[in-house]
């Protein structure tokens, strides 16, 4: 379960303030909505057109707005993920939508909180971390988390021909089954609105331990962040060619332009 695999995620998430997307779009102008259902439906195809008409409306409110959406997006999509594979108590945990008293909340703080306690879980192993990563950047079109490489990983024995058999994971004979089942549900977290289906259930609990399933569900959640900003335009990779290396450190911060 959420709370006995990873407590201190689970007290960050209790702090988030979650307001379901109506709610959060309710009485804002029609361009900050349709904004707000690209984010949620497909953010790679968030055109410069509709991040300045977001920046228009919203103007100093814009950054908030963003880590607001970010939640009611994700935080959904991580708790039904978990109540599916029977690691989350419905009744329970995760951060479920509630009201706020103040619609400009900030919550940064408390994600910058959240994502450092989700990196600092070391279930899973490094490989499949970083496969995992990649596929949900490439999902979501970031630049700079396409362009980097997790050094843990790489000691581990992650190279590029796995990474290339990332896009065509249901069909490669290179990746094992343990890893196309982690990227099965990378998809289904970023495209099925109903989350995963009994046999990809199945599949996860063959083969992955309670513990990695909740990392699993939670490493999506975090690296879920960079939809952020892909919606903002600041995905710019710190690379103009090939890859940088980076790695994540004890309490949870990464260090980017590794050797």
């Amino acid at each position: 379960m959420l709370r006995s695999h990873a407590p201190e995620v689970a007290a960050a998430l209790d702090r988030l303030t979650v307001v379901p997307l109506d709610d959060l779009v309710a009485g804002e102008a029609p361009e900050v909505v349709a904004f707000a259902e690209q984010f949620a439906v497909d953010v790679s195809m968030v055109s410069d057109e509709q991040r300045d008409a977001l920046v228009a409306a919203l103007g100093p409110r814009t950054r908030t707005f963003a880590g607001r959406l970010y939640v009611a997006d994700w935080v959904p999509r991580a708790r039904r993920a978990l109540t599916q594979l029977g690691q989350l108590d419905p009744l329970t945990g995760l951060a479920a939508p509630r009201p706020t008293a103040d619609g400009a909340d900030d919550p940064w703080p408390a994600l910058d909180e959240l994502w450092r306690a989700i990196a600092r879980l070391r279930v899973l192993d490094p490989v499949t971390t970083e496969v995992l990563r990649l596929r949900q950047a490439r999902q979501h079109n970031c630049r700079i988390c396409q362009s980097l490489r997790s050094r843990s990983a790489l000691v581990a024995g992650g190279d590029e021909e796995t990474y290339a058999a990332i896009d065509d994971h249901a069909g490669s004979s290179s990746l094992s089954e343990r890893h196309r089942t982690g990227l099965a549900v990378v998809d289904a977290l970023v495209w099925d609105p109903a989350g995963l289906g009994p046999d990809l259930v199945a599949a996860v609990r063959a083969h992955y331990s309670p513990a990695e399933q909740v990392e699993l569900v939670l490493d999506l959640l975090r690296n879920a962040a960079n939809k952020v900003a892909v919606a903002l335009g600041t995905d710019a990779a710190h690379v103009t060619e090939g890859t940088e290396v980076y790695d994540v450190l004890d309490d949870g911060s990464v260090v980017f332009g590794l050797g």
